[in-house]
């Protein structure tokens, strides 16, 4: 039967699908996932109620949480995603020809399970990859329980996690950022995301914040998202590389020579923008974020 998919964004906005149809609800024992078909995004599912991915549009979001940064690593050849069951994240980063391992460390078996069965154009393969290596638990243990020996090791850390106020909740901390640059490489670079400068600014201005306590180099990107139903600000934060500074011949170099010639949503051209926030956005986050030293 179908009914409407209602989403809030806060307690006084709402968005939604008409005529969405629900294919499978599990409650795992951290959450519960609903997965649904829709005639506007196609497939996507849902945690606790909340969207996260879906077939439609996913290539936005995770085209521009891997691309910019893993672009502005000169050779990335091990890859570290904080969630990312869904498999999209993994994905994108097998289209760079030097990627020799990637660790998807993913909280929820349930999720991966869903996903793979339901929305399986979004993985598309990528946990059958044999440089992918899916870890299922607390992506925080897995961080602390790396041996000092093996350290410095990930050259590229995407955050694909459900917001801070969620089961993820320790993840966007600042003891968290620290113990995760033990485990990055000296020239590594992260990419996570805010939310929305719209109906959140307040959390996107704390956790940019956090960000620029702990890395030396933290720029925002910004680009609408259907299925979020607003413009999506992400970032990427490091000690030394900075993503925004890419020049156009420099970008359309490594895509050429990574042999990345598929993307729907990320290119050249559109970098610089994605780099680019309005004043009406930089006025919202002003606001909340601290006074700059």
């Amino acid at each position: 039967m179908s009914a409407p998919l209602l989403f809030r964004p806060t307690a006084d906005a709402v968005y939604g699908f008409p005529n969405a149809r629900r294919l499978a609800c599990v409650d795992s024992p951290y959450q519960r996932i609903e997965v649904w078909d829709t005639p506007q995004l196609g497939r996507l599912f849902t945690l606790d109620g909340r969207p996260m991915t879906s077939t439609g549009d996913e290539f936005i979001y995770h085209e521009c949480m891997v691309h910019p940064a893993a672009l502005a690593h000169p050779a990335p050849k091990a890859a570290l995603v904080l969630g990312g069951g869904d498999g999209g994240a993994a994905r994108q980063l097998l289209k760079h020809a030097g990627i020799a391992r990637i660790v998807v460390a993913e909280l929820d078996a349930e999720v991966v399970r869903l996903t793979r069965e339901y929305l399986a154009d979004v993985q598309d393969g990528a946990f059958d990859d044999p440089r992918v290596e899916l870890v299922i638990g607390d992506a925080a243990d897995y961080v602390a329980g790396i041996d000092a020996k093996a350290a410095a090791q990930f050259d590229l850390v995407v955050f694909d996690l459900t917001p801070p106020d969620s089961p993820a909740a320790s993840l966007y901390t600042l003891d968290f950022y620290r113990q995760l640059k033990r485990v990055m490489s000296p020239g590594a670079v992260l990419t996570l995301h805010l939310g929305s400068p719209y109906f959140h600014a307040e959390r996107v201005a704390g956790l940019l914040d956090d960000l620029r306590d702990t890395f030396a180099v933290v720029r925002t990107m910004h680009t609408f998202i259907p299925l979020y139903g607003s413009l999506w600000m992400m970032a990427s934060a490091s000690d030394t590389l900075d993503p925004a500074a890419l020049t156009a011949e420099t970008l359309t170099q490594r895509l050429a020579a990574r042999r990345i010639d598929s993307l729907k949503h990320y290119d050249a051209a559109l970098h610089t923008g994605l780099f680019s926030a309005s004043r009406s956005v930089r006025d919202k986050l002003s606001q909340f974020l601290k006074p700059s030293s």
